[in-house]
C-alpha cells in the first residue's frame, strides 16, 4: 500500500500530515513508527490526520498522534500547518477555517504575510481542569521531583496540560531531566508538557518545551501560549509577547482571564512523498 503524505513544520516543530478527508485512516503503532522515526522512516515530532468535519459548524476535524502512539488534543504549530495544508491541497479556499480536535475547536486565519493566526481558546486554570492534583488554584505551586529536588511551577490547560517553570537561562535549564521527571509525577494524572521560560522583558521571552510523548521539540505552540498566560499571571509578561523557541519565533496575545489566546507564526511545507508499507 502506498500512503501519500506531506512533511511540514511550524517554527521547527515538524509533522507528517495525512489527508483522510475522503477515506478513513487509523494509524497502527507500526505505521506511526515508520512515519516518526528519523533514521528508519520519514521523521517528525507528530503525525496529523486531517478528516472530514464531524459537525456542521467546523470545516475539518484533525487528530494528533505522538510517536509513542498516544493521541493528544491540541497542537498550535500543527494547526497552522493544517491551515496551509488544506489550502495547498485544494481542500479549502477560505482565508479562515474552523477545525476541531479531540479536545478543542479553533479558528485559523491565513495572513497576508504568509503566517497563520490561531485562536487557541480560553486557557483553563483551575487544577481540576488541567488536570493537576492541588487543593485550590494558586499562581504558583511547589513540587518535589525525582532525586528530591523541588521546582516551582505555574499550570494551564491549552487543550492539553502544561506546567511552566521560570529559569534564568533556557540554554542551561535541565529540560530533559526535569521534563521527564514531571511526566511521572502523580500530580499530573494525564502527564504534562513542561515549559522552561526565560523572561527577557515584558514583551519578549525564550522557551524550551519537553512534550509528553515526544520529548523536547524545537517549538510547541500550545506551550508558548501556556508560558505567555502563566508569565502574565505572574506579572512577568505583558498582553503581547514574542516568544523565541529553538526553531523560530511565535507571537502570543492574551487580553486576560476569560479571554482567548491568539498565536501567530509560520507554517512551512518541506516536501511531499509516498510511504510504501504493508498494512
Amino acid at each position: 500500500m502506498k500512503l501519500p503524505f506531506t512533511k511540514m513544520h511550524g517554527a521547527g516543530n515538524d509533522f507528517v500530515v495525512i489527508d483522510a478527508t475522503r477515506e478513513r485512516f487509523r494509524p497502527t503503532p507500526e505505521l506511526l513508527r515508520l512515519l516518526t522515526e528519523r533514521r528508519l522512516g520519514v521523521g517528525c515530532d507528530q503525525v496529523l490526520v486531517v478528516e472530514a468535519p464531524s459537525a456542521p459548524d467546523v470545516d475539518f476535524d484533525y487528530r494528533i498522534f505522538n510517536a509513542d502512539g498516544s493521541e493528544v488534543g491540541q497542537c498550535g504549530n500543527g494547526a497552522r500547518c493544517l491551515a496551509r495544508f488544506v489550502r495547498e491541497q485544494g481542500l479549502s479556499h477560505k482565508d479562515s477555517i474552523r477545525v476541531r480536535t479531540r479536545t478543542a475547536t479553533m479558528n485559523l486565519a491565513q495572513l497576508a504575510d504568509g503566517r497563520v493566526r490561531v485562536d487557541m481558546g480560553v486557557p483553563r486554570l483551575e487544577p481540576a481542569q488541567i488536570p493537576f492534583a492541588a487543593p485550590a488554584r494558586a499562581p504558583r505551586y511547589t513540587l518535589t521531583v525525582d532525586g528530591g529536588a523541588t521546582v516551582e511551577i505555574g499550570v494551564a490547560n491549552m487543550g492539553n496540560p502544561h506546567a511552566v517553570i521560570e529559569v534564568a537561562d533556557v540554554d542551561e535549564a535541565p529540560v530533559a531531566e526535569v521534563g521527564a521527571a514531571l511526566q511521572k509525577h502523580p500530580a499530573f494524572p494525564e502527564r504534562v508538557n513542561a515549559g522552561f521560560l526565560q523572561v527577557v522583558d515584558e514583551g519578549h521571552a525564550r522557551l524550551r518545551v519537553y512534550e509528553r510523548g515526544a520529548g523536547e521539540t524545537l517549538a510547541c505552540g500550545s506551550g508558548a501560549c501556556a508560558a505567555a498566560v502563566v508569565g502574565r499571571l505572574w506579572g512577568r509578561l505583558g498582553p503581547r509577547v514574542a516568544i523565541r523557541v529553538p526553531g523560530g519565533e511565535l507571537e502570543i496575545e492574551w487580553a486576560g482571564e476569560g479571554r482567548p489566546v491568539y498565536m501567530t507564526g509560520p507554517a512551512t511545507t518541506v516536501f511531499r512523498g509516498e510511504l510504501e508499507w504493508r498494512n
